[in-house]
């Protein structure tokens, strides 16, 4: 049986970047302090260690370069690391000169297990303002001798090469060096489109005042249009400051996001780390057409040259799990970026809605308030884009429906909030008009049988819909739906006349996290004043529900969603990475338990109480996780096929037919709920580890 905390399993692979310590000119002090970095990096489970440019002799070290004394020196180290590494599995990078056809080259040299798998010189040597590396090496763009024999050994030398792991899918590797970056084109552009998932820049790169900002804007889009990690590592303390400053600044990127990077200007080596997800960089390039043709309109002359080595990876125990993973993905996590986020998908819902007014000439809306968090979005958003149109307010027809299930609490909620948004509201009680289905179509309740079934709940939501279908052709406007993407990935709607129709749906691609977060942002920044920022904040608090079910009336609704489809928060999760990137639920499972293991860390929506903090272990991730797949595989996606339009909200996707979502409607969930017996029951200590 497969170790299912095993991050190979997964697809995961850790790699590792250092800023160590150097000594000018003393390849042997410098080799030292490298073995020591690397051993460390392999004791905790890095398959992949990257070090600076010219890390052996230091970079700044001007005509020493070309001392023999010097090249003899740096040469003798590599050949003493590649003895002392002959028991390591990982793939380690450093930066060298090597001597090759009577030229000298700044090269990557890539050893493992004491071979001398590759050698990459640089290819674009910088010759202005403090750059002068043209007076010392020939560049590796040029004619470069195929073979390179250094330190004892043969190995390949060029930018042509790819370093491909035997025993780990897709863990296929190429080196550049600092400069090759920031040319117009870099040469990992073609190892990226002739299959390198892993990119790494050994780098000297002095610093000066905004050049850390711009490295890392390199790195980040390099990394998203090759679809593809990157690893760099600049040198730092103890290279020559005679005219220059070095920051040691290292960092990884995967496909535009940011995984790690060390401190900056540090006294101590840095060595940082990362698990790089392979599996979605495949996912990636195999959903992005571009990329393909990418590949196929730019085909070398000749192709890559090929060398295999073995990563070993570990198959036993649980390395622990270097890489953040949001619990909330559908949300940034860092307030800054949800602050623009927030801003952004809230004129992203306004524009859509105003386009739609204006395309059709309309100029009433009508929309059902309940109280709870989509309606209220709903009608947020509707307010804003009336404002936007220069339309009255009072011309946004809302009503609240009150039912069988209707609470105090929403109701008196959807009362004020239309109050202070200044709308036009009216109230309709809808019982009368259920009542009369309910005994038309024979229900048991209709005398006075307490049955509270399928039908009981859904002739309310099909009255309130249809109502508010008939409104809209008296009043000349267009229903706006309330629904969410959270509910169309859960079948959590109901068909046709109900919930799941409307005229135009401002909120079918934005999920139930994000509503949160968006009712909390309009709060915050009082964008309808402080009249109605109590109000959302008591709807923030109000336990979700579909209030169909009697009750007391009093503030708890009798019924709870939760209780039946799941944790939003889990189940969110659950939707992002099953439309974002398709991954298996087995994987879902692992990134979730990683998320959500501990309940003392990792981010919390802004609006949840300190009380409502809590973990949950695989047995419970693995028991929603199951109700997720049966549904969104099994019985929901008849109703995505026939959707209203809606704007696209979030990058983590739509379910419209129309948009990211294509799927057979009579779909079968076998694969997907078989995969799920691959998650344990417990987790590595025992699932009261993730008790709250």
């Amino acid at each position: 049986m497969t170790n299912f905390f095993n991050l190979h399993q997964h697809g995961f692979v850790r790699v590792a970047a250092g800023a160590p310590r150097v000594r000018v000119a003393d390849p042997v002090f410098n080799a030292e302090r490298t073995l020591e970095m690397t051993r460390n990096a392999a004791s905790q489970g890095a398959s992949l260690v990257l070090f600076p440019e010219l890390g052996l002799s230091a970079y700044a070290i001007d005509d020493l370069l070309q001392q023999t004394a010097l090249l003899e020196a740096a040469e003798s180290a590599v050949k003493e690391l590649l003895d002392a590494t002959r028991d390591l599995s990982c793939l380690i990078f450093i930066g060298a000169p090597v001597r090759a056809g009577g030229r000298l080259y700044n090269a990557g040299l890539a050893l493992h297990r004491g071979r001398l798998l590759a050698a990459f010189p640089k290819t674009y040597l910088p010759s202005y303002r403090e750059f002068y590396e043209k007076r010392h090496f020939s560049p590796g763009g040029g004619h470069v001798p195929p073979v390179l024999r250094f330190a004892g050994q043969e190995a390949p030398f060029g930018s042509d090469i790819l370093l491909r792991a035997e025993d780990v899918p897709d863990f296929i590797v190429h080196a550049e060096i600092c400069e090759d970056v920031w040319a117009p084109v870099p040469p990992s552009v073609a190892a990226a489109l002739a299959g390198a998932t892993l990119l790494v820049n050994l780098s000297a790169s002095n610093i000066t005042v905004g050049k850390s900002e711009y490295r890392h804007a390199l790195c980040k889009v390099h990394s998203a249009r090759c679809l593809a990690a990157y690893l760099y590592s600049a040198a730092g303390q103890g290279e020559s400051t005679t005219d220059l400053a070095w920051d040691g600044q290292a960092m990884i990127y995967e496909n535009g996001a940011l995984l790690v990077e060390a401190q900056r200007f540090a006294r101590e080596p840095q060595l940082i780390f990362a698990d790089v997800d392979l599996e979605l960089l495949q996912q990636e390039r195999m959903r992005q057409s571009s990329f393909g043709d990418a590949v196929d309109f730019n085909r070398p002359p000749t192709p890559f040259r090929e060398v295999t080595f073995r990563a070993d990876p570990e198959r036993g125990g649980d390395l622990g799990f270097r890489r953040n993973i949001a619990r909330f993905p559908f949300v940034p996590a860092q307030s800054a970026q949800l602050s623009e986020l927030c801003y952004e998908a809230y004129n992203i819902q306004s524009h859509g809605l105003r386009q739609r007014l204006e395309a059709t000439g309309v100029k009433r809306l009508v929309i059902g308030v309940s109280g709870g968090l989509d309606s209220t979005q709903a009608l947020l958003v509707a307010a804003h884009a009336f404002d936007q149109l220069g339309l009255p307010r009072s011309d946004i027809l809302a009503y609240t429906l009150p039912a069988f299930g209707t609470s105090d609490r929403t109701r008196a909620n959807a009362w004020a909030l239309m109050k202070a948004l200044g709308v036009t509201a009216a109230e309709i009680d809808m019982t009368p008009a259920c009542r009369q289905m309910l005994t038309d179509i024979g229900h048991p309740f209709a005398k006075g049988v307490p049955l509270y079934d399928i039908a009981f709940e859904n002739v309310q939501a099909g009255a309130r819909t249809s109502v508010l279908f008939r409104l809209a052709n008296q009043h000349n406007g267009i229903v706006l739906g309330t629904g969410d993407l959270s509910e169309l990935g859960l079948g959590w709607c109901t068909y046709g006349v109900g919930d799941h129709m409307s005229h135009y749906n401002v909120n079918a691609s934005v999920s139930k996290t994000l509503i949160q977060h968006l009712i909390r942002w309009v709060a915050n920044e009082d964008i309808f004043g402080t009249v109605a920022r109590p109000i959302l904040l008591d709807i923030l608090d109000t336990e979700i529900s579909p209030e169909l079910i009697p009750g007391d009336q009093s503030e708890a609704p009798a019924q709870l969603t939760e209780d039946h489809v799941g944790p939003y928060a889990l189940q969110d999760f659950n939707l992002f990475y099953t439309i974002r990137y398709g991954f298996r639920p087995s994987k879902i499972a692992f990134l979730a338990y990683q998320a959500w293991r501990d309940a003392t860390t990792g981010e919390w929506p802004p609006h949840t109480p300190e009380a409502k903090r809590r973990a949950y272990d695989l047995a419970e991730i693995a028991k929603w996780l199951r109700v997720f797949v049966y549904r969104f595989f099994t019985t929901s996606q008849f109703k995505r096929s026939a959707l209203p339009n809606g704007p696209k909200v979030s990058s983590g996707g739509s379910l419209s037919p129309r948009g990211d979502w294509r799927a057979p409607s009579d779909g079968n969930a076998s694969t997907w709920l078989a995969d799920l017996e691959k998650i344990p029951l417990e987790s590595p200590l025992g699932a009261r580890e993730c008790r709250p």
